[in-house]
């Protein structure tokens, strides 16, 4: 089996190899942006979607790259390429690189660029056909200082603890509810739900991340004249919806039936899930 092939700052090396120092702040602090990329027959599924994303983000947290958006492209390819995979999960991260010890941002020092890609793993079809199970946490979310959209940070800590917690609940995801803005996003993902036939999301926000499956979805609902709501979302209406389901780029759409303790629906699937599961599939396979 070959040894995965890591892009690090310019150069291509064995992942074994693959180090970065331990004054990193993305090591240090989770001082630094990421994207997650779905491959799929070798070809890269909307990858200007992210890239967009991440080059958006970058100047907030003043960070500057000194690679253009179509070389950060075609390197992210060519990673994707030099380890022959034809369906891969890629992770493309930038830090704010190698600075002295302490809080103090040196903009002299060039950013960290680690493009990683593994084999993508489904989860079990059983999910997809039977659904799965999340968990409503009430936890007040916390805004960045002069940002109002939500980032792809390194600083996943509260990511993880949410997941974990849900997970010991014995749910696949923890969905953020605040006090103020109501629901938000899961730990991963974002959240859907379908009400007498109309698909609600919770609006894009310094709390909401604006998700690329997500954005695919609210396409397909459009194309085929699903009416869309997106707006505040209360924990009453994901526990009273017909049908629920979470996305990301490596889930997909992902039915869910069961919230906390309440089964959603008639216990499975929703049709409209199904559709758009379908449309999704359909996407993917056509990405070039």
């Amino acid at each position: 089996m070959q040894e995965p092939i890591v892009y690090i700052n310019g150069l291509f090396t064995p992942l074994k190899n693959a180090k970065i120092s331990i004054l990193d702040r993305g090591f240090c602090y989770g001082d630094g942006l990421f994207e997650t990329m779905r491959a799929c027959k070798g070809n890269i599924f909307r990858a200007d979607h992210h890239l967009d994303r991440l080059f958006r983000s970058l100047p907030l947290i003043f960070i500057d790259l000194p690679m253009t958006r179509q070389e950060v492209k075609t390197r992210v390819q060519e990673t994707l390429d030099r380890n022959k995979l034809k369906n891969a999960v890629i992770r493309l991260t930038v830090t704010r690189g190698m600075n002295a010890p302490g809080f103090q941002i040196d903009s002299e020092e060039p950013p960290t660029i680690v493009i990683h890609v593994r084999s993508h793993q489904p989860l079990p079809k059983t999910a997809y056909r039977k659904g799965v199970q999340v968990t409503l946490l009430k936890l007040r979310t916390s805004a960045l200082p002069g940002v109002n959209q939500g980032l792809k940070s390194c600083n996943f800590l509260s990511n993880i603890l949410v997941r974990e917690i849900s997970r010991r609940q014995g749910s696949m995801e923890g969905i953020i509810v605040d006090p103020v803005s109501g629901v938000t996003e899961g730990a991963v993902s974002n959240l859907f739900i379908v009400k007498r036939g109309v698909l609600r999301t919770p609006a894009v926000s310094n709390n909401v991340l604006e998700g690329v499956t997500r954005q695919v979805v609210l396409e397909i609902a459009g194309n085929h004249k699903i009416p869309v709501q997106k707006g505040r979302l209360l924990a009453e209406d994901v526990l009273t919806a017909d049908e629920v389901f979470i996305t990301n780029s490596g889930i997909d759409i992902l039915p869910v039936v069961r919230v906390n303790d309440t089964f959603i629906g008639n216990r499975k699937p929703g049709l409209l899930t199904r559709f758009l599961q379908d449309e999704f599939l359909k996407c993917i396979e056509e990405a070039r």
